[in-house]
């Protein structure tokens, strides 16, 4: 019974999180009006910015900041704006990005 009430307990996170929840918050975030995961919009996609930062030593915390300050000619003449959005819903986004 002790194990039955462990399995479970571990269990129970992973249903609390919806599977989708990266995509999820990046269409309420409005990221999805600029950016697709796979395809260029306006600004780049998801898996180029990926690409570009994989393996970065501080990757996940640049595009955080990028996120909510703002980003100029890193990605050609189209500058991104900052982002109304929570310092914790960007660090996510920015971890979702990067595991693409």
């Amino acid at each position: 019974m002790k194990q039955l009430a462990a399995l479970i307990a571990l269990a129970v996170p992973l249903y609390a999180v919806p599977a989708h929840a990266s995509p999820e918050l990046a269409a309420k975030s409005k990221c999805m009006t600029c950016h697709q995961v796979d395809k260029k919009v306006l600004g780049p996609s998801f898996k180029e910015i990926s690409a570009k930062y994989k393996g970065q030593k501080g990757a996940e915390a640049m595009l955080t900041d990028g996120m909510l300050k703002g980003v100029k000619g890193k990605w050609g003449k189209i500058p991104m704006p900052p982002q109304k959005i929570a310092p914790a819903d960007a660090q996510t986004l920015a971890k979702w990005i990067l595991s693409l």
